[in-house]
C-alpha cells in the first residue's frame, strides 16, 4: 500500500491521536458497537433498495451542487453522500449506468469539499464515515502470485481491482475530510474510532496503491 492510502493511514493516525489506552480502546469498542448497529440500521433501507427493481437509480434526480441554491447545499451533499454509501459488484456488467453516475458524484463531492468551507460539520460526519466505511472495507479478493513471475515493485504497477475507479476517489475524498482544518478531531473521534482505524490497517493487506 502506498501513495493516497499510506497518506490516509498517517493522516488519520496524526490526527486522531493515539488510541492505545486499553480502557479507552475498550470503552471504543463498546461504543463503536453500538454505532455499528445503528448505522446497519440505517443502512436497512438502502440494502433493501438494492434488491428493489433493476431500475432504481440513487443518484437520479438530484441536481448538481454547482448549480444548487446556496442554502440547499448542505442537505443536497448529504444526500449525495447517503447515495455513494451503496456499492456495485464491478465484476458484473449490469447497473453500468448508475455505476457511472457514482463515479460523476464521487468527484463532484471531492470538488465540492475542495472549494467550500464548513462542509465538515458535525451533521454530515456519520454520513462521511459511513460511505468511506461501506466502499472501501471490503472482502479483499484473494491475491494469486506466480512464483515464477518476476514483479519489481518500484518498477511494476500491481494489479488494481476493477472497482478502483471508485476506491480511489472515495481515498481522495476521505483524505480531504481527515487533513481538513474546518474538522475537529474531539468531534471526528466519535465518528473514527480505534475499531475503524485497525480496519484501515487491515488495507495494507490489499492491492490498494
Amino acid at each position: 500500500v502506498g501513495g493516497p492510502a499510506m497518506k490516509l493511514i498517517q493522516s488519520v493516525k496524526r490526527r486522531m491521536g493515539n488510541e492505545s489506552d486499553k480502557s479507552k480502546g475498550a470503552s471504543a469498542r463498546a461504543d463503536s458497537g453500538s454505532n455499528r448497529a445503528g448505522a446497519a440500521s440505517k443502512a436497512a433501507p438502502a440494502d433493501n433498495k438494492k434488491k428493489g427493481a433493476p431500475d432504481d437509480h440513487p443518484f437520479g434526480g438530484m441536481p448538481s451542487l454547482r448549480e444548487a441554491p446556496v442554502t440547499e447545499r448542505a442537505a443536497l451533499f448529504q444526500r449525495k453522500l447517503q447515495a455513494c454509501s451503496r456499492t456495485y459488484d464491478f465484476n458484473r456488467t449490469d447497473c453500468m449506468k448508475e455505476k457511472e453516475s457514482k463515479r460523476q458524484t464521487l468527484l463532484e463531492i471531492v470538488e465540492y469539499v475542495n472549494n467550500t468551507r464548513n462542509c465538515f460539520n458535525e451533521t454530515v460526519m456519520q454520513d462521511v464515515v459511513s460511505m468511506v466505511s461501506a466502499n472501501i472495507f471490503r472482502t479483499l479478493p484473494p491475491v494469486h502470485k506466480n512464483p515464477n513471475a518476476l514483479f519489481d515493485a518500484e518498477e511494476d504497477e500491481p494489479p488494481l481491482e476493477a472497482g478502483w475507479p471508485h476506491l480511489q476517489i472515495v481515498y481522495e475524498f476521505f483524505l480531504r475530510f481527515v487533513v481538513s482544518n474546518d474538522v475537529d478531531p474531539k468531534v471526528a473521534k466519535r465518528f473514527i474510532d480505534p475499531v475503524f482505524v485497525l480496519k484501515l490497517l487491515d488495507l495494507f493487506d490489499s492491492e490498494d496503491p
